[in-house]
Order: C-alpha cells, then sequence, then structure tokens
C-alpha cells in the first residue's frame, strides 16, 4: 500500500554518464504517483501527487521543493493523481491531469494556482475511478482512459460530446496501463490502443469496436503497465508482477512474446517507457530499482513492409474473432 505519512521523491537521471546516483532529488510533502517532464519547458518536472496536488519543479532553480503547486481545494485535486500528461503544441499546450475520483483538469504550466478547465467524467451519473489515460499522437480533445472496475472509455474534453463517449468492456480487473499506437509510417494505425490489467491479460482494441481484437494472456500475475514502441507499429512491451519484461511484435506472433527478460530483482514492476528513438525501455519496480535495456535492431529499426504486414495481422485477428464463439 500506499504510506502517505512519507513524502513523495522524484529522481532525474542523467544517462550520458553512467553514474549510480542521480543528477537531481526533488521532493514534495505526498507521494508522487505520476510525473513527467514539461513538454516544451525541459528544465520543469511535473508531478501528480497522492493527496491530489500537483507539483511542479524546477531544475534551473536550485532548490528541491516545488517552484509551484495545486491548492488543495474543491477547485483543483483532492483524490490521488495517476493520470498527467502535456498536450498541445509550442504556442498552445497544457497540463491534462486526472484524479481517481474522475475529475480532469486542463492547466496552464504558468499558473498551478486555478485549473482552465474543469470535467466530471461521469457514467450514467456515476463517477469513473479513472487509473490510466491516453491521448493518441497529435491529438488533444479525444482521449482514453482505463478505470478500477476494468472499463475503458473513450472521451472528449470539449464541444457537444465533452465528458465519456463510448465504453470498451473486456477487463476482468482494474486498468493499469493504457496507450494509443504513435509510431509515424506508411499506415494510419493511431486507431489502435493496447491496455493492461490484473486480471493477468494485455488487450489489443480499435477505437471503432467497442470488444477487443486480441487478448495476450502470456502473464501469470498482474500486468502493471503496457507500452507501443515509438517507432515499429507491430511491437509494444508489457510488464508485470513477475518482474518480467515482455516484448511482443504482433506481425511475428499473437501468443507468445519475441523477447521476455526477468529482472535480477524479481520484484515486481510497475512502470515502463520507451525511449523515444524505440532503441531502450527503463522500467521501474516496487522497490524503487530503475533498469534500462537496450532493444534489439529488428525491433527498433522497422522495416516500411511492416506497416503493410500489420494490416494484414489486423485482419487475421478480426477474422479469427468473428469465427471464434466468445464465452459468456
Amino acid at each position: 500500500g500506499i504510506n502517505a505519512e512519507y513524502g513523495g521523491v522524484v529522481l532525474v537521471w542523467n544517462k550520458k554518464f553512467s553514474k549510480t546516483s542521480p543528477e537531481y532529488i526533488f521532493h514534495c510533502q505526498s507521494p508522487v504517483m505520476a510525473a513527467c517532464f514539461a513538454k516544451f519547458q525541459p528544465n520543469l518536472i511535473l508531478g501528480g501527487t497522492y493527496s491530489g496536488q500537483i507539483v511542479a519543479w524546477d531544475m534551473r532553480a536550485g532548490k528541491r521543493t516545488p517552484i509551484q503547486r495545486s491548492p488543495l481545494s474543491a477547485s483543483a485535486h483532492t483524490h490521488p493523481v495517476f493520470c498527467l500528461q502535456v498536450v498541445g503544441t509550442q504556442n498552445a499546450h497544457n497540463l491534462i491531469s486526472i484524479a481517481t475520483d474522475g475529475k480532469l483538469c486542463s492547466w496552464s504550466l504558468d499558473m498551478l494556482s486555478q485549473p482552465q478547465d474543469q470535467l466530471e467524467l461521469q457514467q450514467k451519473n456515476r463517477i469513473v475511478a479513472v487509473t490510466s489515460m491516453s491521448f493518441a499522437l497529435g491529438e488533444v480533445n479525444s482521449f482514453l482512459v482505463g478505470s478500477e472496475e476494468g472499463v475503458l472509455f473513450s472521451c472528449s474534453r470539449h464541444g457537444n460530446k465533452a465528458g465519456i463517449n463510448d465504453a470498451f468492456e473486456g477487463h476482468h480487473g482494474p486498468v493499469t496501463g493504457i496507450d494509443f499506437n504513435k509510431a509515424v509510417g506508411q499506415g494510419d494505425f493511431s486507431h489502435l490502443f493496447i491496455s493492461s490489467s490484473t486480471d493477468w491479460t494485455v488487450k489489443l482494441w480499435s477505437n471503432k469496436i467497442s470488444k477487443p481484437l486480441h487478448s495476450f494472456e502470456n502473464a501469470t500475475d498482474y500486468v502493471f503497465d503496457a507500452k507501443w514502441s515509438p517507432v515499429h507499429p507491430a511491437v509494444f512491451a508489457t510488464v508485470d508482477a513477475m518482474g518480467r519484461l515482455d516484448i511482443w511484435n504482433i506481425n511475428t506472433d499473437t501468443e507468445i512474446p519475441v523477447v521476455s527478460v526477468q529482472t535480477n530483482a524479481r520484484s515486481a514492476i510497475n512502470r515502463l517507457q520507451w525511449s523515444t528513438n524505440g532503441r531502450e525501455i527503463h522500467v521501474g519496480d516496487c522497490d524503487g530499482k530503475v533498469f534500462v535495456y537496450e532493444v534489439k535492431e529488428k525491433l527498433a529499426s522497422p522495416r516500411s513492409e511492416e506497416w503493410q504486414r500489420l494490416s494484414d495481422t489486423l485482419n487475421e485477428l478480426q477474422q479469427q474473432a468473428t469465427e471464434t464463439p466468445i464465452a459468456v
């Protein structure tokens, strides 16, 4: 469980130098549930906390405590924030945060004293306990969330469809991770997304269909995160409670991963992140250790035909789905 008596810590590492100590150490009063660099302002680190407070640290400021923090009041978040992402462009961007009470806030990075916008994510007048979030590449309005009850929802920030739009049902436990396909190439697969859950599965979806295209059931414990490669359209990685990192290439195999690595520590891995060039995967475990893995050239430098192959793979999966009777 989370011990809220202890404060939160964010470490910033410098990979240029093989140091075992972090470059920066930042603190705040509440455990940090989500952290990210502020896109377009690389000196800023943003955090979402257990108390609901949004905090910002500045690597240039020479201090370990936040330079800005949101109020712990009804105007902002008062529940844990697991979802945090900067969306938009250099000239027009916002920080989007969602707390476990389904409240979405949109912030200007210059002013965390008050959100610019708020939205309650509810379905049939029931609060959605949001655990994960993903925006498609370049998207600022539509996004997906995963929930504690195992349902995924497509949502909009603005317009007459603001709030929750469609439900995607398939998981039998809380959704721990969700991610849109972001690889740019000779086909548009931005409608694809994957989700991980404590039900031991990872599922592949299209936002055009309410049921999963495929369920990956190789894990034997909770799957804590799943993320697409930023460069290869058919490759994604997952991490689980057994301390295992799996890399899947669905153009090669949809039943077993192409790479499976067990960390030395064998403690649960609960986060993963690809490097932007797709050549490294960083994972963090429940003991506070961070591991960096190099990705094979074949998976990090996809050939142009991989996009057409993925199209064929999806057609096969859809055919299998229509042929197989779904067990109730």
